[in-house]
């Protein structure tokens, strides 16, 4: 059975200015830097092999924190950057216009193909989500990989794992620094292939973040 660790990045200064992040990038805060080494004492005795992470500024920062933990190097993969959230990347949520705000409430509200212009959509993110995931099985034999990802990104992939359609309503919270792990086993009592084991366990953490979107 391969066990595959997920960690969405710790908290940033657009998460505490509820600043849409996107593929813009903003720094950790104080806060999101203890939150990952937290996460990091959590994981460094669980035998992790692979770090792989976002190339994005904010998850690299939380993959070398847990590296040092865990003593690994980190690898980075694209396909782990959260959804491209086009023309909002950057805009404070509480100053999005009726039609902007309904913009992105497309991508929570389980509408079909919902994107904001010139970003993503849901299944989009889906599929390089899950092609990111499935590589991890061309690992060598008793790896264990974790995956340094996006709050929206691991949603969507925990989600579709669970048989959901990538733009289902989002109804999972993963807050920053929050641990979720995903097995590839088979078993006479579930569909074979990927399955969730744990998601968003924030109990490593002394101070969980709020989620950018739902304070």
């Amino acid at each position: 059975m391969l066990q595959v660790y997920l960690v969405r990045h710790g908290e940033t200064e657009w998460n505490a200015l509820r600043r849409i992040q996107g593929q813009s990038d903003s720094a950790l805060t104080a806060k999101g830097q203890r939150q990952a080494q937290q996460v990091a004492e959590r994981v460094k005795h669980m035998g992790i092999t692979h770090i792989i992470s976002s190339d994005l500024g904010r998850t690299r920062h939380t993959a070398d924190i847990i590296a040092r933990a865990c003593g690994c190097d980190v690898l980075s993969d694209p396909r782990l950057r959260e959804l491209d959230m086009g023309v909002l990347e950057m805009r404070d949520i509480d100053t999005l216009t009726l039609e902007e705000e309904s913009w992105r409430a497309q991508l929570v509200n389980g509408t079909p193909d919902g994107r904001i212009p010139k970003g993503e959509s849901m299944t989009e993110l889906s599929l390089r989500m899950r092609a990111s995931l499935d590589s991890c099985r061309e690992l060598p034999a008793g790896s264990i990989p974790l995956l340094v990802s996006h709050g929206m990104a691991l949603g969507c992939l925990i989600s579709t794992v669970l048989g959901l359609p990538p733009y289902a309503e989002r109804r999972l919270r993963l807050r920053n620094c929050s641990l979720s792990r995903m097995d590839f086993q088979q078993s006479p009592w579930l569909a074979p292939g990927w399955v969730v084991e744990t998601a968003g366990d924030t109990s490593h953490l002394d101070m969980p973040a709020l989620d950018e979107i739902q304070r």
